[in-house]
């Protein structure tokens, strides 16, 4: 199997290897600062067909991109779309117009460099409940790298047949006997009957992460992204960042958009059916429409070392959102938990003492 080549983007100055410069549209020489502008767009992000990518053969095996740096002529493999190399640190990047996967259709370029992730990580740190005092003076991760990450998105038009029963309240006065006294009360009833009918919707952009070299958890945290900034794939987006290569394929991809989708349509069926309660009983839903591409999006990627442990944490690179794991101090917990106790002791003796 024939592995993707690479394309090299040398400095004009002084022949080094540019990268590209977060929240700009140049690469830019780390040696001599030399910048390059990275081309406009000939074309708009397109949507590609579902159905069409079903009908072609498929592979059961990836091979491993391999490069061979121009810097200091090192040859390596990986997995990754681009990377440095580990001994020269010369950019590299694959050429994906004759991988075997997918190849991407848009990027969304990083908005901020690695001095902002600083500013983002010491601000996440101070603003952690029951976090240990020490966990104030990271500013830093250990290993923050700019990375971007593969998501499909999906859309698709559906169609959906659902039964249920819609519920409508009513009032009705009823009697009882408290302290031998006869007293009304009204009381609320529901009347239920049969519901069914059929919603449409068209969904656009559904996002599924498509790697699992990184928490879901932590990643879905970092949504929204703002997807109508994404711009035609160009490897000049990538080159001086690591880029995974997506291990989701689009197929699970598509049951987990639908996943997505059904909670939505089954909104849309409680919508549908009216009254003041409603209960879905079944739903079938037909797709159709469907299209899909591969995007990548700019998160820094990072890790801090925090009383013998290595926490991870992951910054949105466009909206500075950060999410991660974090430490919590036991002695503030249980002081916490004291100071709770004690409030509550004071309300209920407070309570005892005006009833005396």
């Amino acid at each position: 199997m024939t592995s993707p080549t690479q394309i090299t983007h040398p400095c004009a100055g002084c022949g080094a290897s540019v990268a590209f410069a977060p929240g700009t549209s140049v690469m830019r020489c780390p040696y001599c600062g030399s910048e390059q502008r990275i081309a406009a767009p000939t074309r708009a992000v397109r949507e590609h067909s579902y159905d069409a990518f079903l009908a072609k053969p498929r592979v059961q095996r990836l091979a491993p991109n391999r490069f061979a740096c121009p810097g200091c002529g090192a040859r390596t493999e990986s997995d990754a779309l681009s990377r440095n190399c580990q001994f020269c640190g010369t950019v590299l990047v694959a050429d994906t117009a004759q991988d075997v996967q997918v190849a991407p259709e848009a990027v969304l370029p990083f908005a901020f460099d690695r001095d902002h992730t600083r500013t983002r990580l010491r601000s996440w740190v101070k603003s952690r409940w029951f976090a240990p005092n020490r966990l104030k003076r990271v500013s830093e991760a250990e290993s923050m790298k700019s990375t971007y990450l593969p998501h499909w998105t999906f859309d698709a038009g559906t169609q959906s047949r659902y039964t249920g029963r819609r519920g409508d309240h009513y009032y009705v006065n009823e009697t009882y006997t408290q302290n031998g006294q006869t007293k009304t009360r009204r009381v609320r009833k529901t009347r239920w009957r049969p519901a069914s009918g059929t919603v449409a919707r068209h969904f656009d952009d559904v996002l599924v992460a498509a790697t699992s070299q990184v928490p879901r958890e932590h990643l879905d945290a970092l949504e929204p992204w703002p997807l109508e900034q994404a711009a035609p794939f160009q490897p000049a987006y990538i080159a001086g960042h690591h880029t995974l290569r997506y291990d989701t394929e689009p197929e699970r991809g598509l049951d987990e958009a639908k996943h997505t989708m059904a909670t939505v349509i089954t909104e849309d069926c409680r919508r549908d059916i009216g009254g003041d309660v409603q209960q879905v009983q079944g739903v079938d839903t037909r797709y159709h429409d469907i299209t899909f591409k591969l995007v990548l999006l700019p998160v820094w990627v990072g890790c801090y070392l925090f009383g013998g442990r290595t926490y991870q944490v992951l910054i949105n690179g466009v909206t500075g959102e950060v999410q991660g794991d974090r430490p919590y101090s036991a002695v503030k917990i249980t002081l916490a938990v004291l100071a709770a106790l004690a409030l509550v002791g004071c309300v209920v003796w407070l309570y005892l003492a005006s009833r005396a």
